[in-house]
Formats: C-alpha cells, sequence, structure tokens
C-alpha cells in the first residue's frame, strides 16, 4: 500500500535540497553551495537525511564537481564515505539559460549542455534529473509549448540510452500541464509535483493528481503562501493533508525531497533536523 510506503520512507530518511545545510552564498535562496559543499555530505546523515538532490546552475559553474572527472571522483568517495546518496540533480541551469526565448544557436548550446548533464548521470548513479520550466524559464504560449516538446524530442534518445529520467517541474495549471505531457508521450518523462509552487498558484492536490498523477515520479516539499513567499512548513497555503491523500491514492513509489524555507543562519543543522522530523511524522499520517 503506498500509505505503508511513505511510512516506511519517513523511516529509511528523506532528501534535502543542495544548500540547506550551510549559511546561504552571497544571499542567494537556493544555488550550489561553492565553498561548502563537500560540508554538507559531512553533515546529510547527522540530520536524518539519506541524501541531497544535487543542483546544477550557473552560479556553481568553475567549482561544481559534476564538471570534471576529477571532481566527480572526489564527490563519489565523499557520498560512500558518508553514507549519502545523489540520485536526483535540480538543472537549474536551465532556468538562467532556458530553451525558450533564444536564439537557435543558443538553444542548441543548452540542448548539448544538457545531453553532457544526462551522460555523466551513469557514473553518478544518477537516476533522474529535475528541469525546471518556471519563473524566467516558464511555459507562455502554445508556441513555446511546441519548442519544449521540440527539445525534449531532440534529447529523449539520449535520456533512454543512459536511463536517466526527465522530471519536468512547471507553473501550468493542471489540465495544460497533462496536456504537455500527453503531447511528448514517452515514458521517461515525468512530472516534479513542488508543493510550494502549486500552494503559491492556488492549485488543488486533488485537481493536480486528478489531471496527472500518473506521471507524477518526484516531489518537492515546501510551503508558500498563496502568491507568495516560501515560508516554513505549516506556515503557508499547503494543504498538506490533500497531499498525502493524493499520494496515497496515485500509489506514489518516488522519492521525497525537503526544498524548505531557510532558517536562522547558522543554526542549518538545527533547523533541518526539526524540519526532518516534522516531515516524517507528516509522512505517517501526522499533520503539518
Amino acid at each position: 500500500m503506498a500509505d505503508n510506503y511513505l511510512a516506511d520512507y519517513a523511516e529509511s530518511g528523506l532528501y534535502m535540497m543542495q544548500g540547506r545545510l550551510t549559511t546561504p552564498e552571497n544571499g542567494r535562496f537556493q544555488s550550489f553551495p561553492r565553498k561548502q559543499w563537500r560540508k554538507e555530505i559531512l553533515s546529510a546523515a547527522s540530520v536524518g537525511l539519506r541524501g541531497i538532490e544535487w543542483i546544477y546552475d550557473a552560479y556553481g559553474e568553475g567549482e561544481n564537481p559534476l564538471e570534471t572527472p576529477a571532481g566527480r571522483e572526489e564527490l563519489k568517495t565523499l557520498l560512500a564515505e558518508n553514507h549519502v546518496s545523489v540520485v536526483s540533480i535540480c538543472a537549474d541551469y536551465f532556468m538562467d539559460y532556458p530553451f525558450l526565448r533564444c536564439t537557435e544557436a543558443e538553444r542548441a548550446a543548452r540542448l548539448e549542455r544538457l545531453s553532457w548533464l544526462i551522460g555523466i548521470c551513469p557514473e553518478l548513479g544518477v537516476k533522474r534529473i529535475v528541469l525546471p520550466f518556471v519563473d524566467a524559464s516558464s511555459i507562455r504560449s502554445s508556441v513555446e509549448q511546441d519548442q519544449v516538446v521540440a527539445c525534449l524530442e531532440q534529447i529523449l534518445p539520449v535520456a533512454v540510452q543512459d536511463n536517466v529520467e526527465l522530471h519536468l517541474e512547471t507553473d501550468l495549471a493542471p489540465a495544460a500541464f497533462r496536456d504537455l505531457l500527453r503531447q511528448i508521450n514517452h515514458p521517461v518523462v515525468k512530472v516534479n509535483y513542488d508543493s510550494g509552487n502549486s500552494s503559491s498558484l492556488g492549485y488543488a492536490p486533488e485537481v493536480e493528481f486528478d489531471a496527472y498523477g500518473p506521471w507524477v515520479g518526484s516531489v518537492h516539499i515546501k510551503d508558500r503562501v498563496l502568491g507568495g513567499k516560501t515560508v516554513p512548513l505549516g506556515q503557508g497555503d499547503a494543504d498538506f493533508t490533500a497531499l498525502r491523500e493524493a499520494l496515497v491514492k496515485a500509489s506514489y513509489r518516488g522519492d521525497i525531497v525537503l526544498q524548505v524555507a531557510r532558517g536562522a543562519p547558522g543554526d542549518e543543522l538545527n533547523w533541518m533536523r526539526e524540519v526532518v522530523a516534522a516531515a516524517s511524522a507528516w509522512l505517517r499520517g501526522g499533520s503539518l
């Protein structure tokens, strides 16, 4: 039963979006922690996490270990020594450099970058890449939707070859997102469901899962107020009771990644312990 799956998942430990265990760099809410990524790996298990969703973005260029064979070897060694895993990459690079509203030459270069990113995943044991189509990379028209589909169709053979799923995070309304998924119509393309984005946009979990529940392959947990910013879990408009019911109804079997609000600078470890405990209790059937 999915209910048992969620409870068992809580016992095994959740994943965390990278950067939440260290102080923000240059005032950034979410970015690759150029100076502190090693420290996070050392700390993750101590707060009850099983792993990290790694960030690949423009800010991290030149320091991200994903970029070089030597860096990837160091990363794999640190993960193994600390019993922490990375099974997903959040490709925020494509928010800085979206596939939309760019020249054909720029789009081709960005697709080549995505192809490379997919290609290093098997070396690291990474099973999925989250592709954001929100904010600067939002899909704003039917023409842009067709462009996204064309980009994905071009890259899908690479994803299939390397056994990497592409999880789309969008701000599309439920029915429109379902239409996009039907247009793509490929088993390696799935949904990254973000509870905070949905609460900010006013989308109800039961409506979203009725529209595209079978496609949901990963979940980001955070809370946001309607039309507003990220806040601590339980202080925004995310309907976590309805979300858990929707996950159970959909027989969800994917990962749970905490992409939560930050605590006080310098108190990241204690804050994350509290967040992990609260989210784990919710997965077992409690409230948030």
